[in-house]
């Protein structure tokens, strides 16, 4: 059986012993012991994955150690599936409303800025965009941020 020490994992990983210490301390890793040095198994190394993995697409720890716990459920994982199935549902509807959001925060963005480079220039003539810029500029509303 093909095991990792402590260093080796968060070479692997690019993450500090620390960081896998407190995984273990939040039992989502459990390692063996010989001595004092940290023994973990191709399963803490998958779970580790798993959790590196989970915390990039924005789980918390407790959703993670949620689904990484019910693997253990004597129901073929049929428990654990449906569970992160609908958990993976959850994230990607909360992802799909912040993308919106940062879409409709951009379109406000971009259409303030237009607004005030065509105020600068009508106060500066020096300031003035090139033709072309400008035409640009005025492509978009001043009420909705969308171009016309």
């Amino acid at each position: 059986m093909e095991t990792w020490s402590i260093s080796e994992l968060s070479m692997e990983f690019g993450i500090t012993p620390r960081a896998i210490r407190f995984y273990e301390d939040e039992k989502l890793v459990k390692p063996t012991r010989k001595g004092q040095t940290r023994i973990y198994s191709a399963r803490d190394r998958a779970r580790l994955s798993l959790i590196l993995r989970g915390k990039r697409v924005g789980f918390s720890l407790i959703e993670l150690k949620e689904m990484l716990d019910l693997y253990d459920m004597d129901d073929g994982q049929a428990t654990q599936l449906q569970y992160s199935i609908k958990k993976f549902s959850e994230r990607i509807n909360a992802l799909e409303r912040q993308r919106e959001d940062v879409e409709q925060a951009l379109q406000e963005l971009r259409a303030g800025r237009a607004r005030l480079e065509l105020f600068l220039a009508s106060k500066d003539p020096a300031s003035r965009p090139a033709d072309e810029e400008r035409r640009n500029l005025i492509g978009f509303s001043l009420n909705s941020g969308m171009r016309d």
